[in-house]
């Protein structure tokens, strides 16, 4: 790959990262409103909606990490189970 494409890559990856952190805080706030009691039930229906879609979207950018982690183990010849095990032989 080359430098600039190296680049262009980190640049495309920065905002999703900022993304995907800014749509976990607003889930944890909504998280916080719902286990204050402090809504009404209309409102904590709509803030608990809002919620489902955050982690939809938390969990799909989530996947999409991994995969990106395994396809770069992978070129590395490392496994994802050696990632997780640290006492695993990596390199085998």
């Amino acid at each position: 790959m080359s430098p600039s494409k190296k680049t262009t890559k980190a640049s495309a990856d920065a905002p999703a990262e900022e993304d995907f952190d800014a749509r976990l805080a607003s889930l944890e706030a909504l998280v916080a409103q719902l286990e204050d009691g402090g809504l009404g039930l209309e409102a904590a229906i709509d803030k608990y909606q809002e919620g489902i879609g955050l982690l939809k979207s938390c969990h799909e950018t989530l996947g999409a990490y991994k995969a990106r982690i395994e396809e770069l183990s992978e070129e590395a010849g490392v496994t994802l189970s050696a990632i997780e095990d640290p006492d695993a032989d990596a390199f085998e």
